[in-house]
């Protein structure tokens, strides 16, 4: 779980607000202010798709709710790439967001759920210090890409690390249910 969950925030680590931000001015000249704007909206949808989360893990269960959100936050952020403007580009972030922050609640859960009590403090550690040292490196990348071009690879590597975690995740882990599942 430690190295999907990194692989996962590897991807991220591409498509950090700083590096959208970079993105949507170079791209589409979006001003700082405009920018924040729609990072404004994105990060009150991201707060709603929280939210719901536990709702939709009830229902589907936990994996599948970190999955089946994923992928289309992700598909829609390698959408965002491809537009030729910056209203679709927006719309497309803009969505992503209301999918994307499903899979934190539920991940923390699945973890939880799936150790023993006395283990919790150390398997939290143990997925998470990996996920904060494999976000640190893509920024550099990313960087990199955008000083060549103003297209989208960031956008694009970054949502596809994240689908490749998201299927992986579940051909791993579909039929390893927490009790309460």
């Amino acid at each position: 779980l430690a190295l999907l969950f990194s692989v996962d925030s590897f991807g991220g680590g591409f498509v950090v607000q700083s590096i959208l931000v970079l993105w949507l001015s170079l791209r589409f000249g979006l001003s700082p202010a405009t920018s924040g704007a729609v990072f404004f909206w994105a990060g009150l949808g991201s707060a709603s798709s929280a939210l719901l989360a536990p709702k939709l893990a009830a229902r589907i269960g936990l994996v599948r709710t970190m999955v089946f959100t994923h992928v289309p936050a992700n598909l829609l952020l390698m959408g965002a790439a491809l537009m030729p403007s910056a209203g679709p580009a927006v719309a497309c972030l803009l969505l992503r967001s209301l999918l994307s922050q499903m899979d934190v609640p539920a991940r923390s859960s699945y973890v939880m759920a799936v150790v023993d009590p006395a283990e919790r403090t150390a398997a939290a550690t143990v997925t998470n210090v990996p996920r904060s040292l494999a976000s640190a490196l893509p920024p550099l990348a990313a960087g990199w890409m955008l000083q060549h071009s103003s297209f989208g690879w960031p956008l694009l590597v970054g949502g596809t690390l994240k689908i490749v975690y998201d299927l992986t995740l579940l051909a791993m882990f579909r039929n390893v249910r927490p009790p309460e599942e």
